[in-house]
């Protein structure tokens, strides 16, 4: 269950883990997934985040119940474009301290744009450093999925994460494609030692080849 892996997180000090409730709130699933989340919170206080359907009316609970930051996509990104509005209201309720944009991008016309609603609606948004400017002054930190490379094991997006190394105002972590120890080595590199990278279906602790403690150990 979600708490065997909040423990084993936080028996290895490692902090800002996602918990993403995939479910929407009107599914027969989200009751069970919600109770899956709570646990992992409260087995690790302050040392995961959460997102999924996170909102300004719900964001505080989240809190709450042990989350250290929640994490924002579709309530900031509403019609294909920033919703400021939105962004101030979560801003208010918990503090930029406490928030995570995911700004997860695809690649269109060789440029990055963001992307919403479980990753199929592109914004008008593009992911560069002009727009890490703009929202830095609303969270805390940014999570950026490579959505291309998402759960393929198939390598990392390298001009992504080189363009990301390049910007330092607040701390980043990169998901996507990580299949290879190599490739925690290239994001090191690319990213100047300043991104961090998030790494889910390659670990052997859910199917896949690499192994959890020596990812732990190459990360620390």
């Amino acid at each position: 269950d979600a708490a065997y892996y909040a423990n084993l997180y936080k028996n290895d000090n490692l902090k800002g883990g996602h918990v993403i409730m995939l479910n929407p709130i009107d599914s027969e699933y989200y009751e069970s997934n919600y109770k899956q989340a709570k646990q992992a919170l409260q087995a690790y206080p302050r040392g995961l985040q959460i997102g999924g359907g996170i909102n300004d009316e719900n964001a505080k609970e989240f809190l709450d119940l042990g989350a250290s930051h929640v994490i924002v996509t579709s309530f900031v990104f509403k019609d294909a474009s920033i919703n400021y509005q939105n962004l101030e209201k979560l801003k208010s309720a918990i503090g930029k301290e406490k928030l995570v944009l995911d700004l997860s991008c695809r690649k269109k016309d060789n440029e990055y744009y963001i992307v919403t609603d479980r990753w199929q609606r592109f914004t008008d948004v593009k992911l560069n450093h002009e727009t890490l400017d703009k929202l830095s002054d609303f969270c805390d930190e940014f999570l950026i999925h490579g959505v291309d490379v998402e759960g393929k094991s198939s390598g990392i997006e390298e001009d992504l994460v080189l363009m990301l190394g390049k910007w330092d105002e607040l701390p980043i972590t990169y998901a996507g494609g990580v299949a290879t120890y190599s490739d925690i080595e290239l994001i090191n590199k690319l990213g100047n030692s300043k991104v961090d990278v998030t790494i889910g279906s390659s670990l052997d602790i859910f199917g896949g080849t690499m192994e959890y403690n020596k990812v732990v150990k190459m990360c620390k």
